[in-house]
């Protein structure tokens, strides 16, 4: 089959999303195919994807036993309803999420995105108080900088202003600072400063009272709003609190689910259990769309028991493609292949290596804080006053240039390499990484 070449007709049938259009449309960045770490344009450009497609192929591209577990899949059964009708694989994949879930999240319910499993974790908060009789428990509380996916539900509860200014009225929801703190810039690891942030919740709760209050969603560390990380009593607290206050506590990990942060969940990370976790992305190493929300047994069981005919559906929830035959294929081949014991050592290992290249980048123009967690990390550039989102994106732009694949988010350029990269691999992203910088300063003169 001959390659299609988009043409100038086709760049505007095709309506980008999170992309400023008009300036894909000048200079469109397109890959055509990709292999373990790398992408590959249709002129034959090979980049390093530093950022794991966005932040959901750990594995790696053209993860062969993905492929076969698909393929295998999709002779045996393309398509089961969702509704009233399931399929094994669903099941077998629900127990291999418990069994790996942190604590007694034990109850699991298939969706296709992390942004729908924002909303249907929501929708899961609201029901449950419910069900306990106490609907007026309704009100969310987020965090500033947070991401929780794109719907109504994620918006509302997310604290990125320019995901939420143009759409009007949203969901009841306020927002906890966000974590990071200028004392705390180029910390290795966990930053020393910061348990305190936590009790900015008694503050909003003094005002909206805790009996309003469904759930408190958050993410470990902040991923997409620049890998901005809590301090290690941090999420300890805002925990203390939210049992204190009787109010559930959500962790969103569809970015630090499944290995990212060396542990296969964050809360595994910071030793704090959760009520609600929401998972995505690395799910299916992105080979198909699907997310995840498991529940504790006492949200699970709240709602099971009922009164009610049997016939009553406990939780009117649910998607067309929850638990799709072909993405379980995929989510049981990804999750072996993460169970495997020497990969999360390998990820302990390269986070070390990542962590020392990062941070080699302190004292170049422009930078004003790296930060790192597992395998992932951020360099927050300074912000142009006149043009707040200039610098990133244009370095962003230079290193594609130079062969690597990287994502930027407002001021910050944004990293989480797939596991199977080697140390050199990580030393060479982080050198063109730097050359990109040392580059661009030189044609906007030293600022």
């Amino acid at each position: 089959m001959a390659a299609f070449h988009p043409n100038r007709q086709s760049f505007s049938s095709h309506w980008l999303a999170f992309t400023s259009n008009r300036r894909f449309h000048k200079h469109p960045k397109m890959v055509s195919h990709a292999e373990g770490i790398y992408y590959y344009t249709p002129e034959g450009h090979q980049l390093y994807d530093s950022l794991s497609g966005l932040w959901c192929t750990p594995l790696g591209h053209g993860n062969r036993a993905i492929a076969e577990a698909i393929n295998a899949q999709m002779g045996q059964l393309d398509y089961a309803p969702a509704f009233n009708v399931s399929h094994p694989q669903a099941f077998e994949l629900a127990d291999k999420l418990a069994e790996m879930a942190p604590g007694a999240l034990n109850h699991v319910l298939f969706c296709n995105s992390g942004s729908e499993a924002a909303d249907t974790a929501l929708k899961l908060a609201r029901a449950y108080w419910r069900a306990k009789g106490r609907p007026e428990k309704s009100k969310f509380i987020g965090r500033s900088k947070g991401y929780h996916g794109v719907n109504f539900g994620g918006i509302s509860v997310g604290g990125i202003g320019g995901n939420r200014k143009i759409y009007g009225q949203t969901l009841d929801a306020y927002h906890l600072p966000h974590t990071w703190l200028p004392e705390n810039r180029f910390s290795k690891g966990l930053p020393e400063q910061g348990e305190h942030l936590a009790d900015a919740l008694l503050a909003i709760l003094e005002v909206q009272d805790p009996s309003n209050i469904a759930a408190v969603m958050v993410e470990p560390m902040a991923g997409s709003g620049g890998v901005i990380i809590p301090s290690a009593g941090y999420l300890k607290r805002l925990r203390a609190l939210c049992d204190q206050h009787d109010i559930l506590l959500i962790f969103d990990e569809v970015i630090t689910g499944f290995g990212r942060m060396g542990t296969m969940f964050g809360a595994d990370y910071f030793d704090v259990q959760p009520d609600i976790l929401t998972c995505a992305k690395a799910l299916t190493n992105g080979v198909m769309p699907m997310g995840a929300v498991l529940a504790s047994s006492e949200i699970y069981d709240c709602l099971m028991n009922q009164p009610g005919d049997d016939y009553l559906i406990e939780f009117p929830h649910g998607y067309t493609y929850s638990a799709h035959p072909l993405a379980c294929a995929a989510a049981l081949a990804s999750l072996n292949q993460l169970q495997q014991p020497g990969l999360l050592p390998k990820v302990a290992d390269l986070a070390k290596v990542f962590e020392q290249a990062i941070h080699e980048l302190k004292g170049l123009p422009l930078v004003e804080d790296i930060r790192n967690i597992g395998l992932a990390g951020a360099i927050q550039l300074t912000m142009d006053a006149k043009q707040p989102l200039r610098h990133a994106s244009e370095i962003s732009a230079l290193c594609w240039k130079k062969g690597v694949y990287v994502r930027f988010g407002g001021n910050n350029l944004s990293f989480a390499p797939p596991f199977v990269c080697e140390p050199e691999d990580i030393r060479e992203i982080f050198a063109r990484v730097a050359e990109a910088l040392s580059d661009y300063v030189r044609t906007i003169g030293t600022p």
